[in-house]
């Protein structure tokens, strides 16, 4: 139908997504005054109107996306994305559900479905979720058997950060993430003075080592996903390309077909 198709081009065009991430940044911004006493003491009642308005703007704006893909809708993940934060924003925020109403501030990763770079890098750490998940594994095992290994160790000494297997694990978590990590060694060498030994060699293997396989995981998926954007640019152009000159083409034929009736004699009446 034309008119579907016109609003197919009117929101999915520029200036409509423009105006839509405008809106989702002024309500992020409203949503973030509404945690200050001051500005909901000054103005509460302008915060609420505002957020109120976008709320229906996003609604409008979803309607008209879902009257003009029609069920293609639903085929985009991003788009059912869109939907699942208005419909958790359109559910009551009171009595049972008061809760939800810290959920309002998830319409702003609406953002990520709206901007194409945005876009580009949630695929690319989804595709990494594979080899994600295997480092995970790997470094969980780790921890484990440090865990173990630490109770065993230094569970009299300090049993505090090593007494049982549960604070083991909360331990070495914490020092692999560097965090005061110095002084959890040195009140285990207080107790052992080779400590520093065990703490040395897990630090080196799962943060230095470990840790960075993470990165280089997303690094390649981030690789990956810019090299398919590319090929798919430099294919979009070669069509382009291709159509443009055989457009190009058929016209200097019909140029050529119109010079040569014109140079043709006419025929005696």
């Amino acid at each position: 139908m034309i008119w579907r198709d016109r609003l197919r081009s009117l929101v999915d065009g520029d200036r409509f997504q423009r105006f839509i991430v405008a809106v989702i940044v002024l309500n992020a911004i409203t949503l973030g005054l509404e945690t200050s006493r001051w500005a909901v003491a000054e103005f509460g009642g302008l915060l609420h109107v505002v957020d109120s308005i976008a709320l229906a703007i996003f609604v409008v704006e979803l309607m008209l996306r879902l009257t003009a893909h029609g069920w293609r809708f639903f085929r985009d993940p991003w788009s059912v994305f869109d939907f699942v934060i208005i419909a958790i924003a359109l559910i009551p925020a009171a009595g049972a559900f008061s809760v939800l109403r810290a959920l309002r501030i998830l319409r702003v990763l609406r953002l990520i479905a709206l901007v194409p770079s945005m876009r580009g890098v949630v695929s690319a750490l989804l595709t990494a979720v594979p080899g994600m998940a295997s480092i995970a594994a790997l470094l969980g095992l780790l921890i484990y058997v440090a865990a173990v290994m630490a109770t065993q160790l230094f569970g009299a000494g300090v049993p505090e950060r090593f007494g049982d297997l549960g604070s083991s694990l909360f331990t070495l978590f914490q020092v692999m993430t560097t965090d005061d990590w110095a002084a959890i060694a040195r009140e285990a060498m207080a107790v052992q003075p080779l400590a520093w030994m065990f703490f040395v060699v897990y630090l080196l293997v799962s943060t230095f080592a470990v840790l960075n396989l993470f990165i280089a995981v997303v690094v390649r998926a981030m690789e990956e996903q810019i090299a398919s954007e590319v090929k798919s640019d430099v294919a979009e152009h070669q069509r382009a390309d291709a159509v443009a000159a055989a457009t190009i083409l058929a016209e200097v034929r019909a140029l050529r077909a119109e010079i040569a009736e014109l140079r043709a004699p006419s025929s005696p009446n």
